[in-house]
């Protein structure tokens, strides 16, 4: 299935310029973030939508198909929300038709919403969603569920980080005896799903020995105080070590995939594990806590090494799945059923295709690719009347 629409955006005030892809659209919908980060490519944007559809698929949705947007700038430099707003303007006549566009590297999804609020546009719905009291309630609890809390963090940026931590446990267990010790942990980025995943994975026994932010790799063989690491880093995930008292190694950023490890969860970037870096893998469980981590040539190598992998749109769907359960009023709106929710899903698709690896030797990610394929595309929800 080809990408139904790719977009391309100038900025008429920097040089920023961007994209919005479309892969496929379910009941007139799509969703995805919008990401920004001076290495973004149309490539990048469409392989991104490619993974949303698929992720869509995989959370049982029956309503979304996989969208995305990227923007080619840092999102470091001061004016960074305003380039996202004029990025928002040139897209918004495909928001106002229902183009469920949030957050992802670079951007927060406060700004998105502050930026439709700016614009006087309203949360994105399709005609058929705007009819429906079931998705205006459940539209109204994703916005209450914005200031809520579980366990320190935002609901918004939990959700994720703990999909992929249930995700890396369920792997872990199918692979290992359920009785074996908890394994060792390397993560690389430390914003919201990178932090988050870092504290449930403590949380439940598991011995974080290295982390890794955009300044520097942390490292410690008998585990980090990972609670005191997230109470140091600022709102880029960079940690700030001159706040805390530690006893850790401290190296360059680049460092994260020179130590052994149980499980590495690169929840970062894209394409670091590549035909460069692939060799250099030491984990025997690659949990894909970012989108896109590994290209294809990384993948050849994870297959020559043997080495299990729970693919990007298995892992971190927690986001897409809290927005598609609670904004269609599925689940109740309550934290315990959000996490439960987001738990119960993340395993049932681990355990499906590790089985299925096990049985046929097919690789994790070819397994998930066939098994969570799009295959529908639908025509826009347009009455015919621009607004």
């Amino acid at each position: 299935m080809k990408p139904y629409l790719t977009l391309e955006w100038n900025d008429t005030k920097t040089e920023a310029k961007g994209w919005l892809c479309i892969h496929n659209l379910v009941k007139g919908a799509a969703g995805g973030g919008i990401r920004m980060h001076p290495t973004v490519t149309r490539q990048e944007v469409e392989r991104l939508a490619l993974g949303m559809a698929y992720k869509y698929k995989a959370i049982e949705s029956e309503t979304t198909g996989g969208c995305k947007g990227g923007i080619v700038y840092d999102s470091h430099m001061p004016d960074a929300y305003d380039v996202l707003k004029r990025y928002i303007t040139a897209m918004r006549p495909y928001v106002d038709l229902g183009l469920g566009i949030g957050s992802d590297l670079g951007t927060s999804y406060d700004d998105v919403l502050n930026i439709f609020a700016e614009l006087g546009m309203g949360y994105p719905q399709t005609l058929s969603q705007a009819a429906m009291p079931e998705f205006r309630k459940g539209q109204q609890a994703v916005l209450d569920f914005q200031n809520q809390r579980i366990d320190g963090f935002l609901v918004n940026d939990v959700v994720t980080g703990y999909g992929v931590a249930f995700a890396a446990d369920e792997a872990w267990a199918f692979i290992n005896d359920t009785s074996a010790r908890k394994g060792s942990v390397i993560i690389q980025g430390f914003g919201c799903v990178g932090a988050s995943c870092a504290a449930k994975m403590d949380d439940m026994g598991y011995r974080v020995v290295g982390i890794a932010d955009a300044k520097q790799f942390v490292y410690r063989k008998d585990g980090l105080d990972v609670k005191k690491l997230i109470s140091s880093k600022d709102k880029y995930g960079v940690m700030d070590l001159d706040r805390i008292e530690h006893q850790y190694e401290v190296m360059d950023n680049s460092k994260w995939l020179e130590y052994p490890c149980d499980i590495l969860i690169p929840a970062a970037l894209e394409d670091v594990i590549n035909e460069t870096t692939g060799h250099r893998v030491k984990a025997g469980l690659v949990v894909e806590g970012a989108n896109i981590p590994t290209n294809a040539a990384g993948d050849k190598i994870l297959i020559e090494k043997k080495v299990d992998v729970v693919p990007d749109f298995i892992a971190n769907m927690g986001a897409i799945r809290f927005f598609d359960q609670v904004g269609f009023s599925l689940i109740d709106f309550t934290t315990d059923a959000v996490i439960g929710d987001i738990d119960r899903i993340a395993r049932k698709n681990v355990r499906m295709i590790f089985a299925e690896n096990r049985r046929t030797g097919e690789y994790q990610r070819d397994i998930a690719k066939r098994l969570f394929a799009p295959t529908v595309q639908d025509e826009p929800d347009f009455d015919g009347k621009y607004r």
